[in-house]
């Protein structure tokens, strides 16, 4: 597989498990098991292979202790590539949390669905707006 057709897969794969947590937020498989277990350990070794068999070929200046050492670590592709699988993981991820706790917090799916938008779109943005819908729950629950 060249990278493109890596960036198609696990970028399709992500949504795979968006939708599923969108779609069929009650079902085990779409909630638990394909957003934060399946699809991560994918995207983990997907992006595991790009980091050991890329890191190499980046400069000596590539690394992440200034911005300009990260810029110089993306200049590669492949680096690139396992940066953009690190957001999709990750994001997939914290969705997923936020599906569950929503759940547990009776806070309504319809409600939770631009914090879903946002966490795929703007990660830690979705999140936030997550943290402060769950916080105004709370404090109307009392």
């Amino acid at each position: 597989m060249d990278l493109e057709q890596i960036f198609s897969f696990c970028s399709g794969l992500a949504m795979l498990g968006w939708l599923g947590l969108a779609l069929a937020p009650r079902l085990e498989f779409t909630r638990d098991t394909m957003p934060s277990l399946i699809i991560p350990i994918i995207l983990g070794v997907t992006y595991a292979y790009l980091m050991f068999s890329f890191s190499g070929s980046a400069s000596e200046d590539g690394g992440f202790g200034s911005l300009a050492e990260v810029k110089a670590l993306f200049g590669v592709d492949a680096l690139l590539l396992a940066g953009w699988i690190h957001y999709l993981a990750f994001d997939l991820f914290v969705g997923a949390w936020i599906v569950r706790d929503a759940q547990k917090e009776w806070i309504s799916h319809w409600l939770v669905l631009p914090c879903l938008f946002f966490t795929l779109m703007a990660g830690p943005f979705g999140l936030l707006l997550y943290l402060v819908l769950r916080a105004a729950n709370n404090a109307r629950q009392g």
